[in-house]
């Protein structure tokens, strides 16, 4: 990011031509194959999709957040923000973003792996798009994962035997394989949590879709004396929450980039309608509840979407960003789910019907408050920031 002569802050030059690029493959590509899709469609089938990712291998936008050497695009995570906000601009928003064009990441932690993990694992899921699956929370606590995790992993010969149930894991039925976190140590002791590596083929997984108002459901994955060979552990026993921590504050930025791509996506079609509309006697367009509704819209997407870069731009420069991404979570969620209930409201009747996205995106949006930590949680992050040295006490008088 960087100061144009105007004085406005702007994308790269580079940024802004992989923006435009994106928007230009979404326009005349992804949109064609997006029109024939079902409304609560969850993915494209093959014959339509594989053109669509031939094309994304063309641009470089395959696999985004992998290393290049490993076969993905490698891309910075503002650039990550910038692809993902145009990505979400279909029907299937930003949970199968392009319609599944730029294939699939595996969970980024694996390339903290060794050279054998990232072998087996990390580089045939890029190349062949193979689903992943990352599972931290429990039914027992999904906002403070780390102190409710009761998935057992006990250590047995050259192996860890496996036990517990997790809960919200998206993709798992039909993934290859997942990062599993399990207790090695104490409950409640966040430095007794270890990261396994967990083949799909290993005996003893189940998967129970969980149904949910959004038409992508997540799972609950139970996992019965699944024997899980030591070599899948990714990293350290014991230091396994430092990595999930690392991953989840990554995640956020994107994920916020998501929504506010949908409600942007929203927005100009509330934007079109109140154009072409009449009631009345005159334009949607002319009249002052609507220009206002579309002029809230508009500046509080703005303010996001700076907020979102600015916070992928810190992670981008090495600094501590875990503060910035919780302020662009909570503020682009809830931001986007605003726009979208303003956008219904704009097309009224239209707006709740199958003909058109909205619905199914407010359904999506309602869901990315909770997802990536709820906003109540992020709000106590920055407070606690803001307030861990304690209360301050008053100076004494000169």
């Amino acid at each position: 990011m960087s100061l144009n002569p105007l004085g406005a802050w702007e994308l790269p030059e580079e940024l802004r031509m992989l923006q435009e690029n994106v928007a230009r493959f979404m326009k005349t590509d992804v949109k064609r194959v997006d029109d024939q899709l079902p409304h609560d469609a969850i993915s494209a089938p093959k014959h339509l999709l594989e053109p669509l990712q031939a094309k994304a291998k063309e641009m470089g936008l395959w696999s985004l957040k992998s290393p290049q050497e490993y076969g993905g695009a490698g891309l910075s995570t503002l650039a990550v923000c910038v692809v993902t906000e145009e990505a979400a601009k279909c029907r299937m928003g930003a949970y199968v973003p392009a319609c599944g064009a730029f294939g699939a990441d595996p969970p980024v932690v694996i390339f903290n792996g060794t050279r054998d993990q990232i072998e087996r694992y990390a580089i045939p899921a890029i190349k062949h798009a193979h689903r992943t699956f990352f599972a931290v929370s429990e039914p027992s606590g999904g906002s403070d994962p780390a102190r409710a995790i009761r998935t057992r992993a006990e250590k047995r010969g050259d192996r860890y035997i496996l036990n517990g149930s997790k809960f919200w894991i998206s993709h798992a039925e039909g993934a290859e394989w997942g990062i599993v976190f399990a207790r090695t140590g104490a409950l409640g002791d966040r430095g007794g949590i270890s990261c396994f590596i967990v083949d799909k083929t290993m005996k003893g997984i189940t998967t129970k879709v969980i149904p949910v108002i959004r038409a992508l459901a997540p799972y609950e994955v139970t996992f019965t004396d699944v024997e899980v060979p030591a070599e899948n552990m990714l990293g350290e026993e014991g230091k396994g929450f430092s990595v999930a921590n690392a991953l989840l504050v990554a995640q956020r930025m994107p994920y916020a980039a998501g929504t506010i791509g949908i409600a942007q996506a929203a927005l100009e079609i509330a934007i079109d309608w109140a154009k072409n509309r009449e009631t009345f006697g005159s334009r949607l367009a002319d009249k002052q509840a609507i220009q206002w509704m579309i002029a809230d819209s508009e500046m509080e997407l703005r303010a996001a979407r700076l907020l979102t870069y600015a916070a992928a731009w810190k992670a981008d420069l090495g600094h501590d960003a875990k503060i910035d991404a919780s302020i662009a979570k909570v503020m682009a969620t809830e931001t986007a789910g605003r726009v979208l209930d303003r956008c219904i409201q704009i097309l009224g009747g239209m707006g709740v019907t199958h003909e058109m996205p909205l619905e199914r995106w407010y359904r999506e949006l309602r869901i990315k408050r909770i997802g990536e930590g709820p906003s109540e949680v992020h709000r106590m992050v920055v407070a606690r920031h803001l307030l861990g040295a304690g209360p301050r006490k008053p100076k004494a008088d000169a």
